[in-house]
């Protein structure tokens, strides 16, 4: 086993690979489980294959509605519809086209893992890669310590194998880590040199306003996006790993 301080000091030195070594030479697909994600993991990647032309195709899983159960200003419904408007604004900062962002709408929380939702679930992502010719599929790592992360990469697992795409892991949570908790390998891949995008990548992630503690007040057990995590994707590279067994 390998202590997670040792392998996020690794993925932090990764070599610096081209767009072309992760995106490959057919559309990609970003799985996001929760709006947000597509920004915070992949916001330079999108707005680097916008720019040149090749913009992805970006699924949110989860409708984002359980981030604040306390609040009575903003109900469920309420809640999951602001969380798309956000996302929709985010990756529009970014350069995605309107028609290039999808949401599957699993609750928040529940994305399916197994049995009849999950293969239904695994439909619904292989008919929109065969729509869009994806080549490349975008999923959290395997190690993001949050069920919605843990279920989009069963997913990714699925549908690649089942479409013989290529699979690649992008960390989210996963740099939280204690320093002590074992991870079964060290991770191999590549970082992306996002730093003529990182200004676009930044107001993607503002978008997210209800992820930041000042939009949604009268839940004081909300959800609010740390500064040590947003601290990680103010750096000026994103990091892509080899998805593992």
């Amino acid at each position: 086993m390998i202590p997670a301080g040792k392998a996020l000091r690794a993925m932090e030195a990764l070599p610096l690979g081209a767009l072309a070594d992760i995106a490959g030479d057919r559309p990609v697909l970003v799985m996001a489980p929760h709006a947000d994600d597509e920004s915070l993991g992949c916001g330079g990647l999108i707005a680097a294959l916008c720019r040149i032309g090749a913009p992805p195709v970006v699924l949110v899983l989860t409708d984002g509605a359980g981030s604040h159960p306390g609040s009575a200003a903003f109900p469920p419904a309420r809640l999951a519809q602001i969380r798309q408007d956000e996302a929709r604004e985010a990756v529009r900062l970014l350069g995605l086209p309107a028609d290039r962002i999808h949401f599957a709408g699993h609750r928040d929380t529940a994305a399916p893992t197994g049995g009849p939702a999950f293969d239904a679930a695994a439909e619904q992502v292989s008919a929109l890669c065969r729509t869009f010719g994806i080549g490349t599929l975008l999923a959290p790592w395997r190690h993001d310590p949050h069920c919605d992360h843990e279920a989009a990469d069963l997913l990714a697992r699925a549908v690649a194998g089942r479409l013989a795409l290529r699979h690649l892991s992008y960390p989210v949570w996963g740099w939280t880590l204690p320093a002590e908790y074992p991870l079964p390998e060290m991770p191999d891949g590549l970082r992306l040199d996002i730093r003529h995008d990182l200004d676009a990548k930044t107001a993607a992630i503002m978008a997210h306003q209800t992820q930041y503690g000042g939009l949604i007040t009268d839940d004081p057990t909300g959800f609010t996006l740390p500064a040590e995590l947003l601290q990680v994707f103010a750096r000026p590279y994103e990091t892509f790993l080899d998805p593992g067994p």
